[in-house]
Parts: structure tokens; sequence; C-alpha cells
């Protein structure tokens, strides 16, 4: 489990870099973060008095992806599925069902069958 931190880079090195957090602690960024955010620690360096929020995973950081003061989400997630919007979908099919009777191919199957036939008279006609 991650905890969400804020500290300032002290020194970018090989091996990824050094972050002093707010409480004091010294601890370190993989090289693999800091390769993928190099901007952003070359700047906090630079800039001694700016600081980044991390997320800390035992003695090692790496950089937040999101803001530390943004808020987590608390609204509800939409439903995926409304009932009723089903039972109008079900009715609508339903009375289009006389549209392709039974006996026959469904019309998408008689408008590509119709595509393929004309496809073979031009296949035979090209010079």
């Amino acid at each position: 489990m991650s905890e969400r931190v804020r500290g300032s880079v002290i020194n970018v090195h090989n091996l990824g870099a050094t972050v002093r957090l707010e409480d004091g602690r010294l601890v370190a960024a993989p090289i693999g973060d800091v390769n993928k955010n190099r901007t952003a620690y070359t700047r906090a360096l630079e800039h001694k008095d700016a600081t980044l929020p991390f997320d800390l995973v035992g003695r090692m950081v790496v950089l937040a992806q999101t803001r530390i003061d943004e808020v987590a989400p608390t609204a509800e997630a939409p439903a995926l599925t409304d009932p009723s919007f089903e039972m109008q979908i079900a009715a609508y099919l339903k009375s289009t069902e006389e549209w392709a009777p039974p006996d026959r191919p469904q019309p998408f199957e008689r408008h590509l069958v119709r595509k393929r036939h004309r496809a073979k008279l031009f296949e035979h006609h090209e010079p």
C-alpha cells in the first residue's frame, strides 16, 4: 500500500534520485521513475524550495501521477444497464420481426449476397 507524501529532490544520480520528505526522512527514487519523469526531477532539483507529490512505498518513492490535493471521486458509478431501455429495445425488435420473414434470409444477408453477385460481374469485365 502506498502513501501520498511531498518531498524535495536533493540529488539525481546514476541509480535514481534522493528525496527528502517533508518530515525529514531521506528516501530513494528508482532510476526508471527518474528517467520517465526526468524533466520534473531536474526542475525540482534546480528549484530547491519546490516540493513534488510522491507515492511512498516502503523506503522508495515514485512521482505521483495525480496531484496531492486531488479529491477522490465520491460520486457513484453510473448504472450500466437500464431495464426500461432494454424493454424499449426488445419492443422495437419485436415490432421489426415482420420486416424479415422467417422463411427468407435476413435483410442484411440478402444485401451481402447481392453485393457479392455484383462484385463477381465486375471481376469478369476487368481489362
